[in-house]
């Protein structure tokens, strides 16, 4: 589990006990396209609420499986806004496209962080009922396809397909964003933090990539590879944090102030 992760889920679960005993509060929370600019929290707020035992089961299922994992790669400042991101863009694809359906829940989140799974290992397999499986950019792609059938021939009354191609759609916008170096530090801290840094190239040296689950090692490697031809000054601020969970705890570095 990763820090993040488990504040989301446990937001998730305190929530839906509110939601359960106070319905009359949880209503103000729910995201009516109609009634934004009276309600402007409820694009943040409707991700926390949950149509039913089954609902919230399944949401949170997936954020405990593919979230970790995401934010060990991403950062806990980078996942959380990838999450917020996906769950807003959801909402505003849903009011666009199907204005007069209130939503709730945190498929439009937690599709987001499959999209970004799918995203960084495209190739690792997803257990279908635990035993058919499926790549995870297969996984992705068909449930697009599905919710866009779905949403527009409306044959799955109370599912919010909109919701979660919004939560595709802004994950993988954000991403993007990442990619091109949206959220990488400042030049100037870059360079103020090299001459701290360099001397302790060979503390990530000390990572046994064979311990590395496979899934992450190839990343790891190039972030290696990286260091090797270009110094770890040359690392992003994504790049720092994704491999500071692989180095053993007495070689850490400390953080550069």
């Amino acid at each position: 589990m990763t820090p993040w992760v488990t504040r989301l889920l446990f937001a998730n679960i305190a929530v839906y006990f509110v939601q359960m005993t106070m319905p009359q509060l949880a209503e103000s929370l729910v995201f009516v396209p109609a009634l934004i600019l009276l309600r402007p929290w409820s694009v943040v707020t409707y991700m926390f609420l949950h149509g039913g035992i089954m609902h919230i089961a399944f949401n949170m299922l997936a954020l405990y499986f593919f979230g970790p994992q995401v934010e060990a790669r991403l950062g806990s400042r980078q996942f959380v806004t990838l999450y917020f991101v996906s769950g807003i863009s959801g909402a505003i694809l849903s009011a666009v496209l199907a204005f007069n359906a209130p939503i709730i829940g945190a498929s439009a989140a937690v599709f987001g962080v499959m999209l970004a799974f799918a995203y960084f290992w495209p190739d690792a397999p997803i257990y279908i009922w635990g035993i058919l499986p499926v790549p995870a950019r297969i996984l992705v792609i068909v449930t697009t396809l599905f919710s866009l059938w779905s949403g527009f021939q409306g044959s799955r009354g109370g599912i919010a397909d909109f919701a979660h191609l919004g939560g595709y759609a802004g994950a993988y916008l954000y991403l993007r964003w990442l990619r091109r170096g949206g959220g990488a530090p400042r030049r100037r801290a870059v360079r103020t933090a090299t001459p701290s840094a360099s001397p302790s190239v060979k503390n990530w040296k000390a990572i046994d990539t064979q311990r590395v689950h496979e899934i992450n090692r190839d990343e790891v490697n190039r972030i290696l590879d990286k260091i090797n031809a270009s110094g770890l000054g040359s690392l992003t601020e994504q790049e720092r944090t994704f491999l500071s969970n692989f180095v053993p705890p007495d070689d850490r570095v400390p953080p550069v102030s």
